[in-house]
């Protein structure tokens, strides 16, 4: 089974050199890899050009947002599965190879996702169940903590209900099948909805701690810290638009106008960047529908 990786590159030069180094010697001939960059101006494409001549660079003229990107990436893809990963990752030696062999050894895996590891060696819980907003609360209040404990010593495969986009090997087919990503997710949620999908089609999901991929974190938006906050956020509204119960979504809009509340009396919003933030939170909490 032959691989395409699919990298969205904004802006994120300095991950680049130990991304690709990384991913080249994980794959075979045969395999190839996209980059698609979404309008960058620190001279990613260049450098990429320039040090991985191997690597498929298709150039954005605006930043067409992550699923948008990955979308244009699986149209050009011409293997049997894809590979979406991050910029800011480091994929370990072996791991592109067991991804393949648990998406090869049952045609019922639509899509498979590795253990993404932090810089401190500290496991990223990577993988849930159903999203709602008890479903994220217990997630965060309880199964993250007992995870960051447990998952070290994981070393079996697992079902998953949903995998992050950091590295997640699918089948292409499967992923087109479903129409790929929900473009007005612009960033956040969107391998959420993805692998919803992907579940609804009837393919399994499978978490495998066997694989390993280093994960920076923050690779294109820890410079935006607020912005990014904000996108999070109205994907998280539009996703519980879409998949999440009435109820759920209800307190989620109340969670969330306490929160913004409470930033605003710290005096997160008071200078004009902020006060500009402030609107955009009003206007999405007026909207009926928080799709992009």
């Amino acid at each position: 089974m032959g691989v395409t990786a699919i990298l969205v590159n904004s802006n994120d030069r300095r991950h680049l050199g130990d991304c690709l180094s990384a991913l080249r010697n994980e794959l075979r001939g045969g395999d190839e890899i996209i980059l698609v960059d979404n309008a960058s101006t620190d001279g990613s494409p260049e450098f990429v050009a320039a040090k991985f001549p191997e690597v498929r660079v298709i150039p954005n003229k605006h930043n067409a947002g992550f699923g948008a990107a990955n979308n244009q990436g699986v149209q050009a893809a011409s293997s049997e599965a894809v590979m979406f990963l991050n910029t800011d990752t480091v994929v370990q030696p072996g791991s592109v190879r067991r991804l393949l062999e648990t998406l090869a050894g049952d045609p019922a895996v639509a899509a498979v996702g590795p253990a993404l590891i932090r810089p401190d060696g500290s496991f990223q819980v990577s993988f849930g169940k159903t999203v709602s907003f008890l479903g994220q609360f217990i997630q965060k209040a309880v199964l993250n903590p007992y995870y960051k404990r447990v998952l070290p010593r994981r070393t079996g495969p697992r079902a998953a209900g949903w995998l992050s986009a950091a590295c997640l090997l699918a089948r292409t087919d499967a992923v087109r099948r479903v129409g790929g990503y929900d473009e007005r997710f612009f960033i956040y949620f969107e391998d959420i909805d993805l692998c919803r999908r992907l579940a609804r089609g009837g393919g399994r999901l499978i978490y495998e701690p066997r694989a390993r991929v280093l994960h920076q974190g923050g690779g294109s938006t820890s410079a935006r810290a607020r912005a990014s906050r904000f996108e999070y956020r109205r994907s998280q509204l539009f996703f519980y638009d879409k998949h999440a119960s009435r109820l759920s979504g209800a307190f989620l809009r109340i969670y969330l106008r306490a929160a913004v509340a409470l930033l605003a009396a710290r005096g997160v919003f008071d200078d004009e960047e902020g006060r500009a933030l402030r609107e955009r939170y009003r206007s999405l909490f007026r909207k009926g529908n928080a799709a992009a």
